[in-house]
């Protein structure tokens, strides 16, 4: 037994005898101390107090005081899932814990490796785990287009494009009490547009249609209610304060049919887009009709020229924030082995709980946007071949792909709601 365990069952020992004492004195109190206990013991687990993997048969005892005689829990079914979300916990602290690199071989196409993630083995250890056990509840009421629909042909369609793949994904269950997570298949951007067409600008009546579908399924569902909708979630392409960031690709013409060599790319940075938000026109203010060929800042590419090749032939992409703080501009930097520069506030990169951005894209503050072009012809050029080559070996973390693929922007999505759930207990009803 290792110095971790000993310092847990001597912390755990003397609180099993209180309690012992505290059912001989109150036994309708025995109740309350195992549902703190079965959290202590799920907290220790995420905390990394404890190093020891759990059987998958494995019980937590109860004391019988009458009978002196020591009786296995029957556990519900959320309980059920909660051990074995604790279950992942322990194996993928494990491996942080130990920095160990060995992992069960399960016909893995690619392995995270490198920098470019914050640690690259818990990351895959805790994939797997998502593999194996994580479902999800899509539920089944609302009709299309609003639900279980979206559009695919969109600045935002990724919201479509994951709502129908969650329809048919191997991780959705048909049964709730199995689910870990369940699933608003709300396309927001679908009741945005129904908004306008209506020609009713109100953004309270998303509000309220959003918290009408909530009110039906938590008449008629017990799992809202359970949580207060912590293990709920849906995905909006606007920033509504969200629990996790993911990218927002094009879904056409993803995967450019020619990359551009370092040497083949003579335009230091660029940028082309409307004019909308606090950034860009302070970024246009700066630098739109620079004579300098480094640098180019368009409101309208002028006629004849490809944005496409724009990016191809340049070092820098430019992601200033519009409306939005999120934008396919980045994604489509990495795409085509253009570096994403991307100056926004209050942003937080897609699956940071995972990636290191600092490792492939820089990152500009506002207020240094009129040094610009200093900043980056500071940067030594091994280094922008290092940051170009790993943005290019991150772009399967953002590609679409129908059906969906191991690690792509599908599964990164869910490997974030997945990250969430882990650090959370759900009780049952009746101990709420």
């Amino acid at each position: 037994m290792n110095s971790n365990s000993l310092n847990v069952l001597w912390f755990i020992l003397p609180l099993f005898l209180v309690s012992a004492f505290v059912v001989i004195i109150n036994p309708q109190g025995s109740k309350f101390w195992l549902s703190i206990s079965h959290h202590h013991y799920l907290e220790t687990l995420n905390n990394g107090s404890s190093t020891k993997a759990i059987n998958e048969k494995d019980e937590v005892p109860i004391i019988n005081v009458n009978k002196n005689t020591t009786t296995p829990k029957r556990f519900s079914k959320i309980e059920k899932l909660e051990a074995g979300l604790a279950r992942s916990r322990a194996a993928i602290l494990l491996l942080r814990q130990n920095k160990s690199n060995h992992i069960e071989e399960e016909d893995d196409e690619y392995i995270p490796h490198g920098p470019m993630y914050l640690n690259a083995t818990s990351f895959h250890r805790s994939y797997l785990e998502m593999e194996k056990k994580f479902k999800v509840y899509v539920y089944k009421e609302g009709d299309p287009p609003l639900y279980h629909f979206g559009p695919c042909k969109h600045t935002y369609a990724i919201e479509g494009y994951f709502i129908q793949a969650m329809e048919v994904s191997k991780f959705r269950t048909e049964n709730p009490n199995k689910a870990h997570v369940y699933f608003l298949p709300l396309s927001v951007t679908m009741l945005i547009e129904f908004i306008y067409v209506a020609e009713s600008h109100e953004w309270g009546l998303m509000k309220n249609t959003t918290m009408d579908y909530v009110n039906v399924i938590s008449q008629k569902y017990p799992y809202w209610n359970r949580s207060l909708g912590a293990d709920h979630f849906m995905l909006a392409c606007h920033d509504w304060g969200p629990e996790i960031s993911f990218a927002i690709p094009h879904l056409y013409n993803q995967r450019p049919t020619r990359q551009s060599t370092p040497s083949d790319r003579p335009v230091l940075m660029f940028f082309a887009g409307g004019v909308h938000g606090p950034i860009r026109p302070i970024l246009l203010q700066h630098w739109e009709n620079s004579k300098d060929e480094d640098v180019q800042i368009h409101k309208y590419l002028p006629k004849g020229v490809s944005y496409y090749d724009m990016i191809r032939k340049s070092k820098y992409c430019l992601c200033p924030s519009g409306y939005e703080v999120a934008s396919p501009r980045m994604v489509e930097g990495l795409y085509m082995g253009c570096v994403p520069v991307l100056i926004k506030d209050n942003y937080v990169t897609p699956f940071s709980d995972v990636l290191d951005w600092d490792t492939f894209v820089v990152t500009i503050h506002v207020k240094d946007i009129p040094n610009l072009k200093k900043i980056l012809m500071d940067i030594p050029q091994d280094k922008y071949l290092v940051m170009q080559k790993r943005g290019i070996q991150m772009r399967r973390h953002f590609e679409v792909n129908s059906p969906p693929k191991r690690y792509d922007v599908f599964h990164m999505i869910l490997h974030s709601i997945w990250l969430r759930r882990l650090n959370f207990w759900v009780h049952d009803v009746d101990e709420s």
